[in-house]
């Protein structure tokens, strides 16, 4: 089989991104453009992130998770530790994160340390969350091998019954981790693919070292 997608052409033309323009900070850029992409209702996730990680056999591997929230310290999300992508976070904190906002022509590309949050935060969120999603975060050995999707919808019906007018406590192998970034680069698509590109690179004094790169 053979495809070519050589035609496949977009001209970038919504934005621009200019040194004049920007915080000295990338989480209130981050913010300013992540308020934008969600007022825009062109996309049903904004909040949808790819998560890449080093993992256990060498390999390079990402996948989307859901960003539950960011603060000046980092990006915050959750899963199950004992998963594939918790393992390889525990053998390699160095992560990268990004998003993509197609309707605004927008990417942000985040290289980071992951670190697991307080016990109390994932807490917190757990307790937030619908009961069926609480259950499912029990019922899923996450990454492991099943026998069929009848066997995983079968545990989920031994736990309805087990859990019923029960309250349903946040397992210790399931929370959060919080991305600190290193590095922030923002992608403003522009015409004849002179991207703009800022890049934020975090210096030992916390302060932040602002760069233009090449498209």
């Amino acid at each position: 089989m053979q495809q070519d997608l050589g035609d496949y052409r977009k001209s970038y033309r919504k934005s621009e991104l200019t040194e004049d323009t920007i915080s000295s900070n990338p989480m209130e850029l981050f913010q300013k453009w992540f308020y934008e992409v969600e007022g825009s209702n062109g996309i049903d996730e904004p909040n949808a992130m790819t998560v890449s990680t080093i993992g256990l056999d060498g390999f390079p591997k990402s996948r989307v998770v859901l960003l539950k929230k960011f603060t000046y310290e980092g990006f915050i999300f959750y899963t199950n530790y004992k998963s594939e992508k918790g393992r390889s976070i525990a053998n390699n904190p160095r992560i990268c994160a990004s998003f993509f906002w197609p309707n605004l022509e927008r990417q942000v590309i985040i290289k980071g340390k992951a670190e697991k949050v307080p016990e109390n935060l994932s807490d917190g969120y757990f307790e937030s969350r619908p009961e069926g999603s609480k259950l499912g975060a029990l019922v899923s050995a996450q990454s492991e091998v099943i026998p069929s999707r009848e066997y995983l919808e079968n545990e989920l019906k031994k736990l309805e019954q087990k859990f019923e007018g029960k309250p349903i406590e946040r397992p210790n192998y399931w929370g959060g981790y919080i991305i600190k970034p290193a590095s922030m680069e923002f992608w403003q698509g522009r015409p004849n693919r002179l991207h703009d590109r800022i890049r934020f690179t975090l210096l030992k004094n916390f302060d932040w070292k602002i760069e233009r790169l090449a498209p």
